[in-house]
């Protein structure tokens, strides 16, 4: 993720979700040594910017990584798109030593939990009440990298 990107990484995650992150969070991951977002752009049209067609995010502490946001665009999903982004963070956390990886899923996205689910998250907790707007539980899912050897 760049700078440049941020407003229409904003933009994407207050049209897709409850309870987005602005401007200045998004930016703070930029200048945050433990943060590692991921995004995917699309083809410009001449003379316009290349569109943000997803991003992933993700925090890390020791051995241990924690996935804050997975997003696509509504017209570029179910195409390999978020599976592509998932993969190639965990390529790229392996080597900073991280062992695990835990995200929280609404409890009623079935799409997302069959991709973690293909990408070998299993689900280890529920957090209660998690998510508002509306009111709902996540599943908390977690997976163990292995480095390819």
């Amino acid at each position: 993720m760049q700078e440049s990107q941020i407003p229409q990484i904003a933009a994407l995650d207050a049209a897709n979700f409850s309870a987005p992150w602005d401007e200045a969070s998004i930016r703070g991951e930029l200048e945050n040594p433990l943060a590692l977002w991921l995004a995917a752009e699309g083809e410009a049209a001449e003379g316009e910017e290349r569109p943000i067609l997803g991003y992933v995010g993700s925090q890390s502490c020791f051995e241990d990584a924690d996935i804050l946001n997975v997003c696509v665009r509504p017209e570029a999903r179910r195409q390999g798109l978020a599976e592509a982004l998932m993969r190639e963070l965990e390529r790229r956390l392996i080597p900073k030593g991280i062992e695990t990886i835990t995200l929280e899923v609404r409890a009623s996205n079935l799409p997302a939990i069959r991709l973690y689910e293909k990408l070998g998250y299993s689900q280890v907790g529920t957090r209660k009440g998690y998510y508002e707007k509306p009111r709902e539980d996540a599943l908390i899912l977690q997976k163990q990298l292995k480095e390819d050897r």
